[in-house]
């Protein structure tokens, strides 16, 4: 995976190559272009570091010099707060509450769902979760066309988090109908930002190839 660059930073990330949680951690940094190491963490094969750093042993988890953050939301709001451009939450209080309850809806039924699929052995355990995720999607393709970007005319915290899940529509086995053009619309348009071409790493080039 490319590491955006232009900054001088002492932060590492320790990331899945696969997991969505981590891939949008990803996508915030590389869309304020923040240089950062990320060291992969495959499976259960856990760095000592880490195993020291986070209690709970999971990715993402972000060092920053003496601070250590191992949620990802937490990560990813920290990162807009510390690196100001651009702005990927609204400065309006009532806007940024709408956003974040957002965040925690697609939280609560896209991620989830997506978390159960990709770690399902039987594709049969899991037809009722690839069934309810496609049906949540679906439900919010009036969204998609109302503005260029869920919810706003400029990217954010909320796309981060939405894209990941849709780059992973095809290892979940769902393809969209053609009732869903907004949201293939809103796909095409994200997929091909630099951003999103720089956050993924190569196992999740794979999952669309």
């Amino acid at each position: 995976m490319a590491v955006i660059s232009n900054r001088r930073s002492v932060m590492t990330l320790f990331s899945s190559p696969t997991d969505a949680w981590s891939h949008r951690t990803r996508l915030v940094l590389a869309e304020k272009n923040i240089s950062i190491d990320i060291a992969d963490v495959e499976g259960g094969n856990l760095p000592e570091d880490l195993l020291d750093l986070n209690p709970y042993n999971s990715v993402p988890t972000l060092v920053d010099r003496d601070l250590v953050l191992y949620d990802s939301r937490v990560i990813m709001e920290y990162l807009d707060e510390r690196f100001p451009h651009p702005p990927l939450m609204p400065v309006d209080p009532v806007t940024r509450a709408h956003f974040r309850l957002a965040l925690f809806r697609i939280e609560k039924d896209w991620y989830r769902r997506a978390a159960g699929i990709a770690a399902a052995r039987d594709r049969k355990s899991v037809a009722a979760d690839v069934k309810a995720l496609e049906e949540s999607i679906l439900s919010s393709a009036d969204i998609f066309l109302a503005k260029r970007f869920f919810l706003s005319d400029e990217f954010s915290l909320v796309d981060c988090t939405i894209a990941p899940v849709l780059w992973r529509l095809p290892l979940f086995d769902i393809a969209l109908p053609n009732r869903a053009r907004p949201i293939q619309r809103y796909m095409d348009e994200v997929f091909s930002r630099a951003s999103f071409q720089a956050s993924l790493t190569e196992l999740e080039l794979e999952m669309r190839q």
